[in-house]
Order: structure tokens, then C-alpha cells, then sequence
């Protein structure tokens, strides 16, 4: 294992030759800690001499891409051969690690976007979205591609034909993130006739019971490997980590929707994320400009269904099934959601329709955006949560859900606004549909 090194234009170049593996990665790493200087921020890593790439490789160019993003400053690698590219992808690296075909490329890239950093961080977004919204990237640190796993079927929900041997009992070490329908009781009969949207964040459970009083529940179990579990008759969770973080503020009065906030994901993906196959997976921490709302007001079990075979959600039907308010209320307060998010503009063809349509429906609530998109969102309210985009998004839900003042629970209309938004972004990989 052989490096030398140079600068070029203010950016430190590693030109590396032989195998990183165990070894060699133990030498990279001693090498580049011995070249840096203080004011460095900027490393590339040239892989044109390096045919071989293992997980200690690995560990190393995710160190180094830390210590630079400590000191404000950019990782990328350059001239990756076929294997090591290969094992990129397989680590699910490959979205994570900024990648050129040459070091002067990467050099060039890297130098007019410290020139000009809001070309990078704000422009783009600006056109989507308008004057008066700045909306940065931060990418996240993927160790495994991420999924969606579906419980249970969407389409006997819409069709309110939910029978006892279509709950399951999840239990709360398993979700961290989740929406669906279900309920908490003593036994699965007790369950079935309070049945209403549910969420998961980080070991609580939140739903609100088709009981006629319009009041959420939730618990957070002290422990979650207890045997209280969520009973659910459809149930979509995340398996995986996020790829990107964005972080929103705006000074436009009444903030900025949801509906906007995918678009504004799905355009920037198709040109910027190699693994992005339509389909999206968003956690969200930020503050309300106007809440806007549905949620079920009877539990759709076999023998409530509406007549003529139709969907909860036709037109005859939905207003005797669904209350929803578009009054944008809990301005200003705290708001945690999970969601998914179908990009109708993208090529679907990676997933099998079954399963893209085991995921999504059409909200007739939702007024324009189903051309372009599906999207399914449900969210929880807390109040008195102080906000800070600098913090780390996982760790904050997992400490608003336990420590917060909680408020409320429904399922997001696309009109829902926010003022300021920290978002965890995962690409969907593939989608697996649990027995």
C-alpha cells in the first residue's frame, strides 16, 4: 500500500496504490491524519491505483468524511474502479460519498461551490419553492439500504372488510417508525371496534380511537420489550436508516407545505440520487404554520363496509367516514410525522405494482396533488418543544415523544404548512410485504 499527496487549489489529494484492506485502510488513515493541517477542509481520496476496497476501507473514508464535515468542509472520492464501486453499492455507500470520475473534477466541483455556496444549498430549492425559503442538504451515514415492510392489506381498510385474522400484534421494540391503523386494548376484540390512525416514533404509539370523542391516545412503554402490544390491521415501517438530512426555514408568513416540501424532494432526487426509484420515506421535526387535517371517524371492520362495494374515500362516502379540518390550526406549535411519499413523475418500473400499490391511496381531501403525486402522511403535536435545526433529528423525536407536552394526532392533509423543518429523507430500495 503505497500514497503521496498534494494540494490543488486549496483541496488535499490522496492518490492512493494497492489494496485497502484491513491493513492498508490502518495505513490511509495514519497517512491523511499525518498530512492534514489545521486549516484543512477539504479532502479527496483518488482510488485510481487501488483495485481492492473492504469494510476497513470503508470505516476509514466514513471517518475522514466526519472530520470533514466537523470542520465545515467536503469529502469525495475520485476514480473508483469496478470492485471497489461494487462494494460501495453493496454497503449502500454509494449515495453517501460524494464520487467523480477524476480528482481534478472532483478539485472543480468542489472549489465553485465553496465560491459560491448558496448554489448548492439554495438556489435550486429557491426556483421549486419561491423567495424567502432557504432549504440545505446534509447527508446521512447509510449502512443499509432502507425499506418499507407493509403489514396487512391497504385495500380492505378502504374497503372496511378488516376481520379479526387480519390483526397483528406488533410490538414497540419493532417500529420505530411507523403509520397505519390500529389500536391499543386489553385483547384484540377490545381492539377492533376503536381501530383509527395510528404512528409510531421511536417506541411511543400514537392513534386516534374511532370511539366518537375525536381525543388521540398514547403511550410511551418504559419498557419496550413488554408484552403490551399495538394491534394493527395495516401497518407501513421503516426498516434502514436516512440518506439525507434537509433542513427548512422560511420568512413567507404562512410558511411552506407539505405537498411543496415532496416536490421539492422528488425534483432534486431525480438529478442528484443515483438509488432513486420514485418512492420516499420522511420523518419531520418542525414548527406549524397551520395544521391541516383528517382522520377516521369509524373503525373499518368487516361488516361496516358501504354499500354498493365502494371505498371509504368515494365521494358519496368519505364525509360519513372521514372528518377532516383544513382550518390550519396548532400554529406555531411542534410538530413529528412520518410519511411516505409516491414521486408519479419518476420511472416506477423498479418496484412491482402490487406492492407500489400496497402503499398509497387517493385522499379526495387532497386537492391537485394526486396528479403528481401520492403521499401519505400522519403526525403528532406537541407544544413547548424548543427548536434547533443544529440538533440531531432521530435523537430529538426519541426525546420529544418521551419528555414532550403532547397535543394532538391526525393524519396530514398535503396543505399542511411549516415554518422551519429538520427532514430525514430515506430512498426506498424495495418494499416487503410481511405475512
Amino acid at each position: 500500500m503505497e500514497a503521496r499527496s498534494e494540494r490543488k487549489d486549496g483541496v488535499v489529494i490522496f492518490f492512493v496504490s494497492g489494496r485497502l484492506d484491513a491493513f492498508g485502510a490502518q495505513q490511509l488513515d495514519t497517512w491523511t491524519r499525518e498530512a492534514l493541517h489545521d486549516d484543512d477542509k477539504e479532502l479527496v481520496v483518488d482510488m485510481a491505483g487501488t483495485g481492492y476496497l473492504s469494510s476497513g476501507g470503508l470505516r476509514v473514508f466514513n471517518a475522514l468524511k466526519r472530520e470533514m464535515k466537523r470542520r465545515n468542509g467536503r469529502f469525495a472520492l475520485a476514480a473508483v474502479g469496478e470492485y471497489p464501486k461494487k462494494v460501495l453499492d453493496m454497503a449502500g455507500f454509494s449515495t453517501v460519498f460524494d464520487i467523480f470520475p477524476t480528482a481534478d473534477l472532483a478539485v472543480t466541483d468542489i472549489a465553485h461551490k465553496r465560491k459560491n455556496p448558496t448554489l448548492f444549498n439554495e438556489i435550486f430549492y429557491k426556483k421549486i419553492m419561491g423567495e424567502g425559503v432557504t432549504l440545505t442538504v446534509e447527508p446521512g451515514w447509510m449502512t443499509t439500504p432502507p425499506v418499507l415492510r407493509v403489514l396487512g392489506d391497504l385495500d380492505k381498510v378502504l374497503y372496511a372488510q378488516i376481520t379479526q385474522s387480519d390483526i397483528k400484534i406488533r410490538k414497540f421494540s419493532e417500529i420505530t417508525y411507523s403509520l397505519g391503523l390500529g389500536a391499543l386494548g386489553a385483547d384484540v376484540q377490545e381492539a377492533m371496534p376503536l381501530m383509527g390512525e395510528m404512528i409510531t416514533l421511536y417506541g411511543s404509539m400514537v392513534w386516534l380511537p374511532t370511539d366518537g370523542n375525536n381525543t388521540p391516545d398514547f403511550l410511551t412503554p418504559l419498557d419496550p420489550e413488554s408484552d403490551v402490544g399495538v394491534y394493527t390491521g395495516f401497518n407501513v415501517s421503516l426498516d434502514g436508516p436516512f440518506n439525507e438530512y434537509f433542513t427548512l426555514e422560511t420568512s413567507l408568513p404562512d410558511g411552506v407545505s407539505i405537498s411543496d416540501i415532496y416536490k421539492t424532494i422528488f425534483s432534486s432526487s431525480q438529478n442528484r440520487v443515483k438509488n432513486y426509484h420514485g418512492v420516499v420515506a420522511v420523518t419531520i421535526w418542525g414548527v406549524l404554520a397551520g395544521l391541516s387535517s383528517s382522520g377516521l371517524k369509524k373503525s373499518p371492520v368487516a361488516g361496516s363496509a358501504p354499500p354498493g362495494g365502494v371505498s371509504i374515500m368515494d365521494p358519496s362516502q368519505i364525509h360519513e367516514w372521514i372528518a377532516s379540518d383544513s382550518g390550519n390550526s396548532h400554529k406555531g406549535e411542534t410538530l413529528v410525522s412520518f410519511g411516505i411519499g409516491v414521486d408519479l413523475s419518476a420511472d416506477l418500473s423498479f418496484f412491482p405494482a402490487d406492492k407500489l400499490s400496497s402503499l398509497f391511496y387517493t385522499n379526495p381531501l387532497n386537492k391537485g396533488a394526486a396528479k403528481t403525486m401520492y403521499l401519505h402522511n400522519h403526525g403528532v403535536v406537541f407544544k413547548n418543544v424548543p427548536y434547533d435545526a443544529s440538533l440531531d433529528l432521530n435523537t430529538q423525536v426519541k426525546k420529544i415523544v418521551t419528555d414532550g407536552e403532547f397535543s394532538d394526532m391526525r393524519h396530514l392533509l398535503d396543505s399542511t404548512r411549516l415554518s422551519k423543518a429538520k427532514i430525514g429523507i430515506a430512498y426506498i430500495q424495495d418494499i416487503v410485504k410481511e405475512a
